[in-house]
């Protein structure tokens, strides 16, 4: 069992920076994949970024990639999410996911056991 605590969303303005920051509560951190999805009012979950356990490879939703980075720090239990150049399209509640099995290159297609309670990224235009 994993507990994610996520922490760092707010308001921003269009063209801003914001950093979300994931918290999980478990031993064995460096064994999971771990990644970010959101959720805009009215649609469905979307997949955002994901790392490897190693934090050595990333990969991006298209409509993220170049703006949006995301890291992890295995001493302290943390994957990161850093946005840049945020637009009034990326308002969403911002979920932090994690999976013992899933490798990080298949979060798009599969959905992770573990979720945070989500925190809410607001972009004025």
């Amino acid at each position: 069992q994993v507990q994610l605590v996520e922490s760092g969303g707010g308001l921003v303005q269009a063209g801003g920076s914001l950093r979300l920051s994931c918290a999980a509560s478990t031993r064995t951190f460096s064994s999971y994949s771990m990644g970010w999805f959101r959720q805009a009012p009215g649609k469905l979950r979307d997949f955002v970024a994901a790392v490897s356990r190693s934090g050595g490879s990333t990969y991006y939703a298209d409509s993220v990639k170049g703006r949006f980075t995301i890291s992890r720090d295995n001493a302290q239990n943390t994957v990161y999410l850093q946005m840049n150049s945020l637009k009034p399209g990326d308002t969403a509640v911002y979920y932090c996911a994690a999976d013992h099995d899933l490798d990080y290159n298949t979060y798009a297609t599969y959905q992770p056991k573990y979720w945070g309670r989500g925190t809410q990224v607001t972009v004025s235009s």
